[in-house]
This record gives structure tokens, C-alpha cells and sequence, in this order.
């Protein structure tokens, strides 16, 4: 065999090679993408975590909320829907929702959430009064609402019926139901110097105060409302007679000029003794 013929062999068998290892090149698996299973399901997962989330606050808020109670007023004077707030004893207890004028546009009515440790609050004998700078003969009140803003302040009641709607106090109670003592009705022939928050005196100590007063259903008098603290109620009795004390008693006889006078209060504000 001569050599041109070794040499054509020798190409065809690297040729027929080549073509095989193309084929089998050909032969094998395309690579495949991994598919992510998880990526569907986070798309919903991450909607049903933020739904959860809402949830928990929803029921969050409102097991941490007590009863929506309303209270009426005459003016909404110093009332802030969503900021003013509701106290006892200087301890938030709720907030003013929101505030309307009643239809007859008589007086507005202040929607309050009162907090779920509040619930006891929405009592029939409950009492709301608005706290604003007041001067009155019983001194002066309400001082540090210049700064703060005025708020509701509430007296608790003590009876076991719930009630919503309540009628706000214009003026603050003389005695909230915390104070121990009694209360005592007294008749005179007129009002005199005296006024809500008078005070009433035994040998010269303050022992309580004039809480309301009104004319007689003849009127022929006037009724008082007082209330003497604990322990000095004890000391009324059915003898115990009461009588005003003016202030100031000016006498003159034989014996020269005689100068009575009570306390600065009844001077200013009347008492009784």
C-alpha cells in the first residue's frame, strides 16, 4: 500500500471519530432551570402575614377598649375631639372621640371611649364636669388647664347600674362620693350671703360645705343642701341647730366696742355654724 493511500485512511478514520464524538455531544440532556417551588407561595404569603398582623391589632384594640358613653354639655368650650381627655384623680381613663351639636342645637354631646379598666365608670350616679380656669367664692380652680388644655374630669358612682348617656355638670360638685360624711338638708327664710361652697363651721373648723341650694316649692323659704365631713357628721343630731355666720359682728355697749369676726372665707363667702 503506498503512502498516499495510508494517509487517506488515516483522515477518514479521524473524520468518522469527529462525527462521533459530535454525536454523542449531540446526545446529551439539555441543562434544565430549577424551578422554585417556594416562589408561588410566597407571593400569598406575604399578604396573609400583613392580614394576620391587622387582625391582631383589630382585636388587640378592641379588647383594650371599654364602653362609648356620651355626655352632654352646654357648650363644647375647651373640647378637643381626639385630644381631650377624660380623668380621675389626674389618671386618663378615656378621650373624647368625637363631638356634635344635639339636634335641637341646645347643648353638644361629647362621644367618649373610655379604656376597658374603665368600665366601671359608665355608672348610673356617675358625674362629668369640664375642667377650665374657674374664680369663684370657694377660690380659684382649674389653673394648670392654661398650660394643658381643659379636660373631663368624672366622679365615679358607686351603683351597680350601667348607664351611657349622662348630662355633664356646668359647674364641679363641692364634694365628689370619695369624700366620707353626710349629707343634710337645712331650711332658711332667705339665701343671704351664702353660695354653693360656703363653707360650715363647728367652734371655728371648717366641717363641711354648702353642695346646692333652691326656693321652696311655696316659696316661702329657701332649702339648702349641706354635706359635713367625716368625723364631725356625728355631731349633728336632731338638736343641732344651724344659723349663719355673716363675718363680721359688731357690737357696742357699756363696756366699749366689741369687734366678732369669723374666718376670711365667710367673710368673703358667707357660712353657716
Amino acid at each position: 500500500m503506498s503512502m498516499s493511500e495510508n494517509k487517506t485512511t488515516s483522515e477518514t478514520s479521524d473524520h468518522h471519530e469527529t462525527d462521533v464524538e459530535l454525536e454523542n455531544m449531540n446526545d446529551l440532556p439539555e441543562p434544565q432551570e430549577k424551578k422554585n417551588r417556594w416562589k408561588p407561595l410566597l407571593i400569598w404569603i406575604i399578604p396573609l402575614i400583613a392580614l394576620l398582623i391587622a387582625l391582631s391589632l383589630a382585636v388587640k384594640a378592641l379588647l383594650s377598649n371599654g364602653p362609648t358613653i356620651e355626655v352632654s354639655f352646654r357648650t363644647a368650650e375647651g373640647l378637643v375631639a381626639g385630644k381631650t381627655t377624660v380623668r380621675y384623680k389626674q389618671v386618663d381613663i378615656g378621650v373624647v372621640r368625637q363631638i356634635d351639636l344635639a339636634e335641637d342645637r341646645s347643648h353638644i354631646i361629647a362621644r367618649i371611649d373610655l379604656r376597658k379598666d374603665a368600665s366601671n365608670f359608665a355608672a348610673q350616679d356617675s358625674r362629668f364636669w369640664v375642667v377650665r380656669p374657674r374664680i369663684g367664692t370657694s377660690g380659684v380652680s382649674g389653673i394648670d388647664t392654661l398650660l394643658s388644655g381643659s379636660y373631663i374630669e368624672v366622679d365615679g358612682g358607686k351603683s351597680p347600674e350601667k348607664k351611657l348617656e349622662f348630662t355633664g355638670l356646668e359647674i364641679p360638685p363641692v364634694i365628689t362620693s370619695d369624700v366620707p360624711g353626710k349629707e343634710f338638708f337645712l331650711k332658711a327664710d332667705d339665701l343671704g350671703s351664702l353660695d354653693i361652697g360656703s363653707p360650715i363651721y363647728y367652734r371655728r373648723i371648717n366641717v363641711g360645705q354648702i353642695t346646692a341650694y333652691k326656693l321652696s316649692d311655696d316659696g316661702k323659704s329657701v332649702e339648702l343642701q349641706t354635706f359635713i365631713r367625716a368625723p364631725y357628721d356625728k355631731f349633728v343630731t336632731t338638736d343641732t341647730r344651724f344659723w349663719q355666720a355673716s363675718g363680721i359682728d359688731v357690737t357696742l355697749n357699756a363696756s366699749g366696742f366689741n369687734l366678732d369676726t369669723q374666718s376670711l372665707a365667710s367673710i368673703v363667702a358667707g357660712g353657716i355654724a
